[in-house]
């Protein structure tokens, strides 16, 4: 189901050699107790013009709550972030960004990271090549 969440319960029943009532039970019970999360589409970065992805070490001045939350909530609400890790050690923080070019990503930094009170440091990766894409 992870690799293919469109199966159908007579498909999924099948495979894994169950009949589909019990089979559908299954599934239900693995939503309630919230082992599947949810089912989603995988969206073609650059058919919704975001195929230039960053990868972003960030470090803050300080890490007193007040930082911490204005600087998450901050780009916790920003479209182009589609990860937002806090981290133990150095970096405090790993962003995935996905804008349309350099010059997107650019105005995304000026504008928007960097505006953010006590940002520190920011490093920013590059990606050539995406060996192994999420799922």
């Amino acid at each position: 189901m992870e690799r293919d969440g469109r199966l159908t319960n007579v498909e999924l029943a099948h495979r894994v050699g169950l009949t589909t009532g019990p089979c559908l039970r299954r599934v239900q019970r693995l939503e309630a107790d919230g082992v599947i999360r949810g089912y989603r589409a995988v969206i073609d970065p650059a058919a919704v013009g975001r195929s230039f992805e960053v990868l972003i070490d960030l470090t803050l001045e300080a890490q007193d709550a007040e930082t911490v939350e204005r600087f998450e909530q901050t780009l916790a609400q920003a479209e182009e972030v589609i990860e937002l890790r806090r981290l133990f050690g150095t970096p405090d923080y790993f962003v995935r960004v996905a804008v349309a070019d350099l010059a997107a990503y650019e105005t995304f930094l000026s504008r928007r990271v960097m505006t953010i009170p006590r940002v520190k440091g920011v490093t920013s990766h590059f990606t050539m090549k995406n060996v192994k894409p999420a799922p």
